[in-house]
């Protein structure tokens, strides 16, 4: 687990009283994981979406963009997940990154499919790419 969950055991009460409460509350806090994660959620419900706007692309298109654009969606939550399962906070930095670089390789496919007539920009929904990506960068500031 990447210590960016657990850098805070600075915080450890020496209040006896309080020390049960707060032992099960620090026990909470250092199992969380990247299924905790707001961007880990949204990124990967989008992986669903971008799986049935690209069922709708051309068959001839299956070994093409639409296996691109697959699995650059996939990457960005799989990224995520790998980042915090590593043992530093300069790993989750790199493996954020490269969700990052994910996400600007999937939106760079989405509208090019939309230049090609696959979509709309309505269907690649770009805006949750927006958020998914303030996201990420807000995790890698709250971690630096």
């Amino acid at each position: 687990m990447s210590s960016a969950f657990i850098h805070h055991s600075k915080f450890i009460s020496h209040d006896v009283k309080n020390g049960l409460k707060f032992a099960m509350c620090l026990e909470k806090y250092f199992m969380m994981t990247h299924k905790d994660l707001e961007v880990w959620k949204v990124s990967r419900h989008y992986v669903s979406e971008i799986y049935k706007l690209t069922s709708l692309f051309p068959n001839e298109e299956i070994y093409g963009l639409t296996s691109q654009i697959r699995r650059s969606a996939i990457s960005i939550p799989s990224n995520i997940a790998e980042g915090c399962g590593r043992r530093s906070n300069k790993e989750l930095i790199q493996f954020l990154y490269i969700a990052i670089g994910s996400l600007s390789e999937l939106e760079t496919q989405l509208l090019i499919s939309f230049d090609l007539g696959f979509c709309s920009l309505e269907d690649c929904n770009l805006d949750i790419l927006v958020s998914i990506r303030r996201m990420l960068l807000g995790l890698i500031k709250a971690v630096s």
